[in-house]
């Protein structure tokens, strides 16, 4: 599939290996527990993985679906080594997100490249305050910025103390420009502004901030509607991404808030920050498997550079291959 083909160099896979070091700990770690002297994949050791992934923040009901794809595999297989679990365990769960084939990833594109269609590729960035989402806003500058795409940020969330100079500092950082306007402002007029001004200047990407409250559906329906109005009268097709993201050290509740922002507004990508910093990484596959909504960027470390694009069989690979 082409979802899985693009190029992964050694550098990047040694960067997702590293960040992943908590979460992979720990799942091997429940994964030995539950093989522990069995010559075969049984029943028992089955049971034993089931617990093992839903202690790990994969999620009932994605752990469920796994399960069901190995006990299938051991049927048709008759017989499944132990020894052979890590792989069995990267093909299915690969397989599994593979299967989801509206998952939003261009196949034509590399890493941070966007479509060339003659108007800035304007993404507008939600979440809770706290989940890293100034943060991921500046490394993804810098990421775009680095594959040679003249980038402008819109310094939309007004509402926060300090966090229109925190964008600055990152935009410096990154080496793009950051349209702003005074705390307190009309979010709605800081996102027109930041659009119309990158058009002008010929800028290829458009990373908009927004505010980090999740009051009720209603108002962030209308605040967010009003923001995604005002950027249309400039680019009609704005934004090209709504961007949700998510502090995977929380877990679960991850997947909550994703369930929360996909109700109230049209999110079509996920950004899944903080793997590096904890053992709940499991939390992605759940994620990616239950909200159809494609995973799009982890972070797996604080530098300027530690973001990727999600791949999702590299990301399998990290997890469950022994290597």
């Amino acid at each position: 599939m082409g979802f899985f083909k693009k190029i992964f160099s050694r550098e990047k896979k040694e960067k997702l290996d590293s960040g992943l070091e908590k979460t992979k700990s720990g799942v091997w770690d429940k994964i030995s527990r539950a093989v522990a002297g069995k010559s075969k994949v049984d029943d028992e050791v089955l049971d034993n993985l089931e617990e093992a992934f839903i202690t790990s923040d994969v999620g009932v009901d994605t752990t469920l679906k796994i399960i069901k794809r190995l006990e299938e595999r051991v049927a048709r297989d008759k017989y499944v080594g132990s020894e052979e679990l890590n792989n069995l365990l990267c093909e299915e769960v690969t397989a599994l997100l593979a299967e989801d084939v509206s998952r939003g990833d261009n196949q034509e594109l590399g890493d941070f490249e966007v479509p060339r269609k003659g108007e800035p590729y304007v993404i507008l960035v939600v979440g809770v305050n706290g989940v890293g989402k100034t943060t991921t806003i500046g490394k993804l500058a810098y990421q775009y910025a680095k594959a040679g795409n003249k980038v402008v940020l819109g310094a939309g969330d007004t509402f926060r103390a300090a966090s229109i100079e925190q964008l600055e500092v990152w935009g410096e950082r990154a080496g793009v420009q950051v349209v702003k306007q005074k705390m307190g402002s009309d979010p709605a007029a800081v996102a027109f502004d930041t659009v119309q001004s990158a058009k002008a200047q010929g800028a290829d990407v458009v990373i908009i901030d927004t505010a980090g409250r999740l009051h009720n559906k209603v108002n962030l329906m209308n605040e967010l509607s009003k923001v995604k109005k005002v950027m249309k009268r400039v680019l009609p097709d704005a934004p090209d991404e709504v961007l949700l993201v998510l502090d995977g050290s929380t877990g679960q509740n991850a997947y909550e808030q994703a369930r929360q922002f996909a109700a109230a507004t049209d999110v079509n990508a996920l950004a899944v920050t903080k793997l590096d910093g904890t053992a709940k990484g499991g939390v992605v596959i759940g994620i990616s498997d239950q909200m159809k909504i494609p995973v799009k960027y982890i972070g797996i470390g604080e530098g300027i550079d530690d973001l990727q694009i999600f791949n999702a069989r590299e990301f399998v690979r990290s997890l469950f291959a022994k290597d």
